[in-house]
C-alpha cells in the first residue's frame, strides 16, 4: 500500500508544478480578468499537498485526499455513476434530477413542468458509465426517446444536467461551452393569470410593473371570460365540462372532452358580442400598462383558425406582442394562414421536439417567432440551433419556461448564447419560495427588475440547490428527496432504430 501511495504522491506532485506554472502564467498575463485572477490566488492557497499525508493510515489518506475534491478535476475521466430525484411542488410537480459522478462533480436537470420524472429514469441505464462531457453524442443516442411536448421531459433533463456538470468540471459558465454570450442579462416577460375582475387585474400588473421591475407582460384572452355571458360563444353547452367551463386542461379520462380535442374540430365559434367582450379585456390592460411594455397573448380556447383570424383581426390595433398558439403546431399550413391574414406577430413551439420539426414553420414563414421550450425542444445546444436556424430566415426567438429555477437558469445560458433572442417567460413570479430553490454560486442576483443575471464566471449552470427549501416543497405524492434509482440501472434493450 505504501508503493502505491509513493507512485500517487510522486504523480500528483508533478500535477501540482504543472498546474502551480500554469495557473502562475495565466496571473501574469495581462488579458486575465481581475475576478479570475483573485479566483486562481485563492485555489492556489487551498490545494492539498499529498506529501505531508505519508504519516496517515489509509482511510485517514483517503478521507483527506476526498475532502476537498476539485470541480476542476480530471474531465477526460468523468464517468456518470448515478441518477436520482426530487419532485418539486412547482407547476403540480416538477422533477429536478441530478447526475453524479466519479469525481464527485454533479449536475442539475429537470423533467419539464408537471411531465412524468419517469421519462429521464427510463435513460438512466443508457448513459451510465459514460463520460458526461461528451454532451451531444450522449444526447444523440438518448433523443431518439423524447417526443411532443412533456414526452422530451427525459432527454431535456438530461441534456441540462450534463452540461452542468461538463462547466463544474471546466470551470467554465454553461453559456461559454454554447459559443460565448451576446448578452450580460436576459430580458424576461412575466405571466399573469386571468383575474376574477379589472381590480385584480391591475393589482397583479402593478406588482409585476412597479414592485418587480418587469418590462414585458403576457396575458390569457381566453373565451372562459365570456362564462356566464349569454351569447358570446357558439356550440358552448356540448364542449362545457361538469362545472359549465370549456376547460383547456384536465380531464384525462375523457379523450373526447373539450380540453383533449383539437381546435379546428369542435366547432366553438365567437359571436360579435363575445368579440367585443375579449376586446375589452385586453383595452382594460393595454390602458393600464401604456405602450412602452409589449404584452404578449396566449390560451384563447379551442377554436378553428377562421375564428382565431377574426379574434386577431379585432385586437390587431392594441399592437400586441404576439398571438401564441391559436392552431396546433402541426398545423403548418394553417399557421401560414393566420399570419398572412393579420398584422399581429404569431408564435408557436414550446411543444415541438428537435430542430426538424422546427424547419417547416421556419422554411415556409408561418409564423413571425418561434417559441421554444427547452425542457422539450432538445436542451440548450438544440434549443440555440433552433434559434440560430431561425435567425438565417429572419424569424426572431422567445422561449417558452413554466419550471423550477434549475430549467430558468439552462434557459438563461441559452438566451445569453443565442443572437436573435427575444424574452424569456417567467411562469412563477407569485411564488414567493421559488427562487430560494437554489442558490446562486458566487451570490449573484437571479432576477434583478424584470431581468435574469447572466453569470459571468460561475460554471455551470451558475446554481446549487438549497436542499433544505426543496424538502420544504416537495410534491404531496412523493415526498422521497434523492433517493436510490437502483431499480433503473440495468439495460433491457437493444435501443438502435436502424438494421
Amino acid at each position: 500500500m505504501k508503493s502505491v501511495l509513493k507512485q500517487i504522491i510522486a504523480k500528483n506532485k508533478q500535477e501540482e508544478k504543472d498546474l502551480g506554472l500554469a495557473r502562475q502564467a495565466e496571473m501574469e498575463n495581462p488579458r486575465t480578468a481581475d475576478d479570475r485572477r483573485n479566483f486562481l490566488k485563492k485555489t492556489a492557497l487551498g490545494g492539498i499537498a499529498m506529501t505531508g499525508m505519508m504519516g496517515l493510515g489509509i482511510e485517514d489518506t483517503i478521507a483527506q485526499t476526498t475532502s476537498k475534491v476539485s470541480r476542476m478535476s480530471a474531465p477526460s475521466e468523468l464517468k456518470i455513476t448515478d441518477m436520482r430525484y426530487a419532485l418539486t411542488n412547482v407547476m403540480g410537480g416538477t422533477a429536478i434530477i441530478k447526475i453524479e459522478t466519479n469525481q464527485g462533480i454533479y449536475g442539475l436537470g429537470e423533467v419539464r413542468d408537471a411531465a412524468d420524472v419517469r421519462y429521464a429514469l427510463f435513460l438512466k441505464s443508457r448513459i451510465l458509465g459514460k463520460n458526461p462531457c461528451n454532451v451531444e453524442k450522449i444526447f444523440k443516442s438518448i433523443k431518439q426517446f423524447g417526443g411532443p411536448a412533456r414526452q422530451a421531459g427525459g432527454v431535456c433533463a438530461v441534456e441540462m444536467a450534463l452540461w452542468d456538470i461538463c462547466g463544474k468540471a471546466y470551470n467554465v459558465p454553461a453559456w461559454q461551452l454554447l459559443g460565448g454570450r451576446y448578452r450580460d442579462k436576459v430580458r424576461l416577460y412575466a405571466d399573469t393569470p386571468e383575474a376574477s375582475s379589472p381590480e385584480e387585474q391591475k393589482r397583479l400588473i402593478d406588482f409585476r410593473i412597479n414592485e418587480q421591475g418587469y418590462t414585458w407582460l403576457k396575458m390569457d384572452v381566453s373565451i372562459g371570460e365570456l362564462r356566464g355571458k349569454p351569447n358570446t360563444v357558439v356550440n358552448r353547452k356540448f364542449w362545457e365540462n361538469d362545472k359549465g367551463v370549456l376547460a383547456q386542461w384536465g380531464d384525462r379520462s375523457n379523450p373526447m372532452s373539450y380540453a383533449n380535442t383539437m381546435h379546428p374540430f369542435t366547432q366553438i365559434q365567437i359571436t360579435e358580442k363575445g368579440l367585443e367582450e375579449l376586446q375589452q379585456v385586453v383595452e382594460d390592460v393595454r390602458n393600464m400598462v401604456g405602450y412602452e411594455i409589449p404584452i404578449s397573448t396566449d390560451h384563447y380556447g379551442h377554436f378553428d383558425l377562421n375564428n382565431g383570424i377574426r379574434l386577431a383581426k379585432a385586437l390587431d390595433k392594441y399592437r400586441l406582442a404576439w398571438f401564441e398558439d391559436m392552431v396546433p403546431w402541426q398545423y403548418n399550413e394553417q399557421w401560414r394562414t393566420i399570419t398572412d391574414a393579420i398584422e399581429t406577430p404569431t408564435t408557436t413551439g414550446e411543444d415541438i421536439y428537435l430542430l426538424k420539426d422546427f424547419k417547416p414553420l421556419i422554411h415556409d414563414r408561418a409564423v413571425d417567432i418561434i417559441h421554444p421550450d427547452l425542457a422539450s425542444s432538445g436542451g440548450l445546444l438544440e434549443t440555440k440551433r433552433i434559434g440560430d436556424y431561425a435567425e438565417e430566415y429572419g424569424i426572431a426567438m422567445a422561449m417558452h419556461q413554466a419550471g423550477t429555477p434549475v430549467s430558468f437558469m439552462a434557459n438563461v445560458h441559452c438566451a445569453a448564447a443565442t443572437q436573435n433572442f427575444l424574452a424569456l417567460e417567467h411562469h412563477s413570479v407569485d411564488v414567493p419560495w421559488w427562487e430560494s430553490l437554489v442558490k446562486t454560486v458566487g451570490g449573484f442576483k437571479m432576477i434583478d427588475k424584470g431581468f435574469a443575471t447572466v453569470p459571468l464566471t460561475a460554471p455551470g449552470l451558475g446554481i446549487e440547490l438549497d436542499e433544505e427549501v426543496v424538502k420544504e416543497h416537495l410534491h404531496p405524492s412523493d415526498k422521497t428527496f434523492f433517493k436510490s434509482t437502483e431499480e433503473w440501472n440495468e439495460l433491457r434493450s437493444h435501443d438502435r432504430t436502424y438494421s
